[in-house]
């Protein structure tokens, strides 16, 4: 199984809708993000079709911490929704138990606003047609969290799984060597 992999783009905001709920987008559809190491990415509005259809129990975490969970879909306390903008959430946490209450009070002052997700890629699509810098769009994938994150800019990405997919595509599409695709993206990437 792949390792999964977490994003938080600029554009993922949170916000605290009254006393007790979080609102805001964990993902927008298709909006580059920064340089991942090489290539950009973006998340097509049908790659998170597949979390709704196999009703995936998707929780809701600070700072992508398993130990601190303030909301999960199974319990209720976490709604989802895809909107035309992208996968917006809904948090109720329970505000008795301290990281819950410390990490609403923080996006209700405004202190922390960013959102970001963790998930497995089913499929992605590579666009080499900007020779300065590849594309990678991702079509299917499976989201495991959601999370309300301090720094949404990508801080906390680990790319190598989709380093991996880019250089698969490249073999692919040029008739080369796995292996020889990944030292050309390493050179590249020098």
């Amino acid at each position: 199984m792949e390792p999964i992999e977490r994003r938080a783009f600029v554009e993922c905001r949170i916000d605290a809708i009254d006393s007790h709920r979080l609102r805001g987008y964990a993902i927008v559809f298709n909006a580059r993000s920064q340089n991942l190491g090489g290539f950009q990415e973006v998340i097509a509005p049908e790659a998170i079709d597949r979390t709704f259809k196999e009703a995936l129990d998707v929780r809701a975490l600070v700072n992508h911490d398993s130990s601190k969970i303030i909301g999960r879909l199974r319990a209720g306390t976490l709604q989802l929704q895809k909107d035309a903008t992208g996968l917006r959430v809904t948090i109720e946490p329970d505000l008795e138990i301290s990281y819950a209450r410390d990490i609403a009070a923080a996006v209700r002052r405004g202190d922390v606003s960013g959102m970001s997700f963790a998930f497995r890629t089913i499929e992605d699509d590579w666009n080499y047609d900007d020779e300065e810098m590849p594309l990678r769009t991702v079509v299917d994938m499976r989201v495991s969290e959601v999370s309300v994150v301090t720094f949404p800019a990508y801080t906390q990405t680990d790319v190598q799984v989709a380093q991996r997919s880019m250089q698969d595509f490249v073999a692919q599409r040029k008739g080369m060597s796995i292996d020889f695709a990944r030292k050309l993206h390493q050179t590249r990437l020098a």
